[in-house]
């Protein structure tokens, strides 16, 4: 049994983690960041879900990059294949759900 204040989470740099669950081969992490990630292709399907904060998602697709703003509350599927990049805005608590060992 866990309880998770995800307001209160912190870390010591951009894109540190806390492990919430690993299920049958997928990770849930809650991760904070004031800094942009990279670009990448995950393996699998990604789901990242905004906690606190804004965060400007950014994707391509036909080799055209697409953005929007994620809000608190809002989610993002990552289908496989699908590159994208997370550029917060200030701060943000992100749950990411993914394959284990996912970049």
């Amino acid at each position: 049994m866990k309880i998770i204040r995800s307001r209160d989470f912190t870390a010591d740099r951009p894109w540190g983690a806390l492990d919430i669950a690993r299920m049958n081969g997928i990770s849930m992490r809650l991760h904070w960041t004031d800094q942009p990630y990279r670009w990448h292709v995950n393996d699998g399907e990604e789901v990242f879900a905004v906690l606190a904060g804004r965060v400007e998602m950014r994707w391509r697709e036909s080799d055209v990059e697409q953005r929007t703003v994620l809000e608190t509350g809002d989610v993002f599927h990552a289908t496989v294949g699908t590159e994208h990049v997370a550029h917060p805005i200030g701060e943000a608590r992100v749950l990411v759900v993914e394959h284990e060992g996912s970049v």
